[in-house]
């Protein structure tokens, strides 16, 4: 739990405190008065970094450094950011407890689940959003996730590389080919697991949260199939090699892959309502706070932007249900939305325009 937190420096904070209450903390106030921002630290805080930005672009406009303070139940937390004046860049640091560190493990992190606007379209956008939202489980709750994904985009880099220069490059390809789907193999391997274990418990909480009584199924969606990945990818490149050549690019591979949803036995686009998909983005979103809260042995702190006034009243209920016993932020510009559903017990942040 996170008691307080002090901002020098971050965004549009020059030096402001906060104080939390140990459940719910509604951060009110209008458009582009700081809630975001102000959300985006205590994320910043916990994990070392944004979900919407470079490290550059969180120190205050002019600024050569900034910084964020905290007392939590385990003793103090601070992040430290300063502006390489050469390169522009920002140097982080992290005290915990008086011991500095320059990167966090995922042991060193506080875990946290985050519900922005953007999220509303997880299930009907782009493929590349599933993809974050199982690679974002998996870098939260797997050790050395984030390694393998680095090493993984590095690769592909490197091959697209190669890809593209045409000439005298058959032979390497060879090499990058192997590695490429090793690494791949292994992330695809553990996507499969966490797909599995969403579809096994995400049509309950559809159906609790809807009371209907619909079928939903999550599948992993790749051309490389689902047994022996890896060697499956490596046969794929191989084989298209020409076709990679002449489009620059490598065409298989988990950057390729998808996390499909069928509901009622139909893809979402055309079975499925909007209040549906939202239901059942929201039980997704409940399931990654249960499996991270069981990987870490500890609850997550919630962060909610602004996304309370998008639902009806059934799933706020529902989503209120959920919220009990986790340490709590929510942003709004109408804090009657969210208060009602908190009576018992939370604590109001006005923000002031910035």
């Amino acid at each position: 739990m996170l008691h307080d937190l002090r901002l020098q420096g971050f965004r549009s904070y020059t030096d402001d405190s906060f104080e939390f209450d140990p459940g719910v903390n509604i951060i009110v106030g209008p458009n582009a008065s700081g809630k975001t921002n102000l959300l985006e630290a205590l994320l910043f805080l916990a994990t070392g970094s944004s979900y919407r930005a470079r490290d550059r672009d969180v120190v205050a406009h002019q600024a050569d450094w900034g910084r964020l303070d905290s007392n939590y139940n385990h003793g103090i937390r601070t992040v430290k950011l300063q502006v390489n004046e050469v390169s522009n860049r920002v140097e982080k640091s992290f005290e915990m407890d008086g011991l500095t560190i320059k990167r966090l493990q995922l042991a060193d992190t506080l875990p946290v689940v985050v519900f922005e606007p953007s999220h509303l379209q997880l299930l009907t956008g782009s493929p590349e959003r599933r993809r974050e939202f199982l690679d974002g489980i998996l870098a939260r709750t797997r050790p050395g996730f984030t390694q393998l994904l680095r090493q993984y985009t590095r690769t592909l880099a490197q091959r697209n590389a190669l890809l593209k220069q045409r000439s005298g490059s058959r032979d390497q390809l060879f090499a990058w080919n192997i590695r490429i789907s090793e690494l791949g193999g292994r992330i695809a391997e553990q996507r499969i697991e966490l797909t599995t274990t969403l579809n096994q418990t995400i049509e309950q909480h559809y159906r609790e949260v809807s009371g209907g009584s619909q079928t939903v199924e999550v599948t992993y969606q790749s051309e490389c199939g689902s047994e022996s990945y890896g060697s499956s990818m490596l046969r794929k490149l191989e084989r298209h090699e020409e076709q990679d050549f002449a489009r620059g690019f490598t065409g298989f591979g988990p950057h390729r892959d998808d996390m499909a949803m069928m509901f009622n036995g139909r893809g979402l686009n055309e079975a499925a309502s909007r209040g549906e998909v939202r239901t059942l983005l929201l039980g997704l979103k409940i399931l990654e706070l249960k499996l991270i809260e069981k990987a870490r042995d500890q609850k997550p702190l919630l962060l909610l932007d602004d996304v309370f006034s998008e639902l009806d009243g059934a799933r706020r209920r529902a989503l209120t249900d959920f919220l009990k016993g986790h340490q709590t932020f929510i942003t709004t510009t109408d804090a009657d939305v969210v208060v009602e559903h908190f009576m018992q017990s939370c604590r109001v942040i006005p923000v002031s325009s910035r």
